[in-house]
């Protein structure tokens, strides 16, 4: 039997106002509900103008979201999902979990983590904050050590906020300078790995050149899914392989050149960008160039927190017992973001988190609404922290209650393509029956955690589980007279292939298909956006949502 337990309240709660101010007014022509509301979120759902055999929605059997689709559609609108409409900073940037979710708690376009990071750099400010200032000592002293993926994806990093801080770095008198980079693979072409560290690998030959007194070198790295990203405690031995190779210098691979070492590990592009082993370069006398040592400064660079909180505590903590550190360097370590507000970690971050105030959670449980929510570990985050303004924990145990359903520990997703669906489907229609809540919210994550795999197959039956979980839920709310609003967050595994211009599929050396894993950004109204949805699921309580919030969906005839 799957393991679910409810969410502990963590023990110091951030302040939150929760009096008259956040009370909502009741909606002058929609009647207060008296039934429940099921928010149901497919993780990764999304449209594409390409109805093909590389469309795991499409391919998949949904008889339920195809029938939501065909049997009404004035109720079905395609939303933005990425860019400036979930607060980042252009519509080339792709969406992601944490911003769609975040988009649809807040109600407001609020600036995310890629955007905060943007303005910090671009005026300067980064460098008069606390952050800097705490480990800069240390940076300018020993070895400033950045470590992060290395692409444009936008998702988790992007490159020209690398070159940024390489160069206030430089400007702020830091002379040493070591690269640990990961390769993508997810975000963006599955096989551009190689071009990325040659890119690096010039910008470095330029920085060096420009200026005489300085010494700047990649010192390691990998693929993302084997070095450092892990994320939920899903698989330690990823961020062992970071730790052992960025701050060891310990590494099955090693040679001189890091552009040889990744087109070697490569295999004529075999291996994914993703999966690439770890490596370390050293010098002509096989010592590593980069190996951290005591009295250095490190920075992890990813602006997203999920795959950096593991890491992160690899850096930071003195009791850290996940695998033997064999070393722990005493460091100045510094997030360019702050990973977990609920644990302080890391203590010291270049960039404040952005601040969402009257998040929709605040006003619901200021207005007395009892509330639900439930997934599984890798998306419980996503239907909690996430809504109620990236706050940990509950606003009022008496009105919330948060189940985790255990996700399957060390197992890629497209080996057990179904995930938790089922049983996160059965815990929710338990709270639906049960009578005891007003807002009941859920995430299935099989399209965006299985679609990140770039397995076409298992995605289609990851789409398959999700749609048979939304039909027990909606068979639990016509059960009990109530509504439903059915929404995604971002696209994913609705396009599973690289396409050419025309649409074709991209194929590779051997003539198949070229996998797509990363986010997606298909085509949709102009105006709606995420945040829109908050205002309509307060409109179907019976509320007017705040006069600053996007507007509903929904018209009161």
């Amino acid at each position: 039997m799957t393991e679910a337990v409810e969410v502990p309240s963590p023990p110091d709660e951030l302040p939150v106002d929760l009096g008259r101010s956040h009370e909502l007014k009741p909606h002058p022509k929609i009647p207060r509900a008296t039934k429940p509301l099921l928010i149901c979120v497919l993780d990764g759902f999304g449209e594409s103008k390409y109805q093909d055999e590389y469309n795991a929605v499409h391919m998949a059997k949904m008889p339920t979201m195809n029938g939501l689709r065909a049997g009404a559609p004035d109720r079905w609108r395609l939303i933005k999902a990425h860019g400036t409409a979930v607060g980042l900073p252009s519509d080339a940037d792709m969406g992601n979990s944490e911003v769609g979710h975040n988009a649809l708690g807040a109600g407001q376009i609020v600036d995310q983590g890629a955007k905060c990071v943007d303005r910090a750099l671009r005026t300067g400010e980064v460098w008069t904050l606390p952050g800097w200032k705490a480990i800069e000592g240390a940076a300018v002293s020993g070895t400033l050590h950045l470590i992060g993926l290395l692409s444009d994806g936008g998702v988790h990093s992007r490159y020209d906020q690398l070159q940024h801080i390489v160069n206030g770095a430089i400007e702020h008198g830091v002379r040493r300078i070591r690269f640990h980079v990961l390769s993508d693979g997810r975000d963006v072409d599955e096989n551009s790995a190689v071009a990325w560290v040659a890119r690096l690998q010039k910008d470095v030959d330029a920085w060096n050149a420009e200026h005489k007194d300085c010494d700047l070198r990649i010192a390691s790295g990998g693929g993302r899914m084997k070095t450092t990203m892990d994320r939920y405690e899903s698989d330690w031995n990823v961020v062992k392989n970071g730790y052992y190779a960025h701050v060891l210098g310990e590494a099955p691979h090693t040679g001189t050149s890091a552009l040889e070492l990744v087109r070697a590990l490569k295999k004529d592009n075999e291996v994914s960008d993703q999966y690439v082993d770890p490596w370390v370069v050293v010098d002509d006398a096989g010592a590593p160039v980069g190996a951290v040592q005591d009295g250095d400064a490190v920075v992890t660079f990813n602006f997203r927190a999920d795959r950096m909180v593991e890491i992160a505590k690899a850096l930071e903590y003195k009791d850290f017992d996940a695998f033997d550190r064999k070393r722990w360097p005493r460091i100045e370590y510094a997030g360019i973001m702050q990973y977990d507000g609920e644990l302080k970690l890391p203590k010291t971050f270049l960039v404040p988190p952005p601040v969402i105030e009257n998040a929709s959670e605040q006003y619901l449980v200021a207005s007395g609404v009892r509330i639900f929510a439930c997934s599984e570990s890798q998306k419980i985050g996503h239907v909690t922290f996430f809504w109620n303004g990236n706050r940990s924990g509950y606003l009022d145990p008496k009105l919330e209650t948060f189940v985790e359903v255990k996700s399957d520990q060390n197992i890629s997703f497209d080996q057990k393509p179904k995930m938790k669906a089922h049983q996160i489907a059965e815990r929710v229609k338990e709270a639906i029956l049960s009578g005891k809540y007003d807002v009941i919210r859920c995430n299935f994550p099989n399209p965006d955690m299985v679609g990140h795999t770039g397995k076409l197959q298992a995605c289609i039956a990851g789409c398959t589980a999700a749609d048979e979980g939304v039909t027990i839920l909606l068979d639990a709310i016509k059960e009990v007279g109530g509504m439903y609003l059915v929404t995604a967050d971002h696209g994913n595994a609705e396009d599973m292939v690289q396409r050419n211009k025309d649409g074709s599929p991209k194929m590779d050396a051997n003539g198949k298909p070229m996998e797509l894993t990363s986010h997606t950004l298909n085509p949709d109204l102009p105006k709606a956006g995420l945040a829109n949805v908050t205002a309509t699921y307060m409109n179907m309580l019976g509320f007017s949502a705040p006069d600053f919030y996007e507007p509903s969906l929904i018209e009161a005839e």
